[in-house]
C-alpha cells in the first residue's frame, strides 16, 4: 500500500463519517494495516499530520456518537490503528505535538512516552494543529479532512479562519482578545511573541503594544460543525 493509499483511508473515514455514512469497513481496513507499513510509510511530517489529524477528527465524532463521554474520551485507548491502540490524547499530545505535557501550557515534555507514540511523532510540532483538531465545540475550527501534499497550505487556511473568527481588536480600550486556546498551549505558540506575529501576519494588524485578554471558550457541542467550504478546502 502506498502513502497515498494510507493517507486515502483516513480522507476517506472521515468524509464518510461526516456525510453520516457506515464506516466500518474503513475502521476495519486501518486496524488490520500492516504496522510495519505504518512505520514505513508516514516518514515526513506533513504525511504524519495530514494522517493524524485526519484520524483524530474521525474518532472523535465516531466516539463521540456511539456514547463516549468527555473527559473518557479523550484518555481511553479505543482507536485501532496497524493493530495498535490509541486515544485521542496519544494522538493529539503524543504524536502532533511530540509528546507535551497535556496540562502545561506546552511547556514540559511527557516523562513516559511509549515506543509507538516516538516513532510515529512529528519531528517538528506545527502549532496550527489546534486550528484543524475538532472537538465537537462551537469554538472549534470547521474541520476538513487533510492532504499530505497541500497540507501547508490548509493549515494556513485553517489558521485564518480561526483567527477572523475568533479574534477581536479593540482600537478604543487598546485591546486585543484571543481564543482561550492560545493561553492554553502558550509555549507551542512562541508566548505572546509568537501570538503578536500570528496576528501580525494572519490579520495584518500590530497588537504589540495592545493588552492581550483571553476570551472564554464555547464548549456548546456542534458535532456537525462543518460545512461545504470545508470540504472545498481539502481539494487545494
Amino acid at each position: 500500500m502506498s502513502i497515498e493509499h494510507l493517507n486515502g483511508l483516513a480522507e476517506r473515514l472521515l468524509l464518510t463519517v461526516k456525510t453520516n455514512k457506515n464506516s466500518t469497513s474503513l475502521e476495519r481496513d486501518l486496524a488490520a494495516y500492516s504496522s510495519q507499513k505504518l512505520f514505513q510509510e508516514l516518514q515526513e511530517d506533513n504525511e504524519k499530520k495530514a494522517f493524524w489529524i485526519n484520524i483524530y477528527n474521525s474518532y472523535f465524532l465516531l466516539l463521540r456518537q456511539r456514547g463516549s463521554v468527555k473527559p473518557k474520551i479523550y484518555t481511553s485507548k479505543m482507536i485501532q490503528i496497524a493493530g495498535i491502540s490509541f486515544s485521542l490524547d496519544d494522538i493529539e499530545h503524543g504524536i502532533l505535538r511530540r509528546f507535551r505535557y497535556k496540562y502545561s501550557l506546552g511547556f514540559l515534555p511527557q516523562l513516559f512516552v511509549g515506543k509507538h507514540i516516538r516513532k510515529l511523532a512529528v519531528k517538528q510540532l506545527d502549532f496550527r494543529l489546534h486550528f484543524a483538531l475538532n472537538c465537537g465545540a462551537k469554538s472549534c475550527p470547521p474541520i476538513s479532512y487533510y492532504n499530505h501534499e497541500n497540507i501547508d497550505e490548509q493549515l494556513s487556511i485553517a489558521t485564518l479562519s480561526f483567527l477572523d473568527s475568533e479574534t477581536t481588536i479593540s482600537e478604543e480600550k487598546n485591546e486585543v482578545t484571543v481564543s482561550t486556546l492560545f493561553k492554553w498551549y502558550w509555549a507551542d505558540f512562541g508566548k505572546r511573541k509568537g501570538v503578536n506575529h500570528l496576528i501580525k501576519e494572519a490579520l495584518n494588524q500590530d497588537v504589540s503594544a495592545m493588552k492581550l485578554t483571553f476570551a472564554p471558550y464555547n464548549w456548546d457541542e456542534d458535532l456537525s460543525n462543518f460545512n461545504e467550504a470545508s470540504f472545498a478546502a481539502s481539494s487545494i
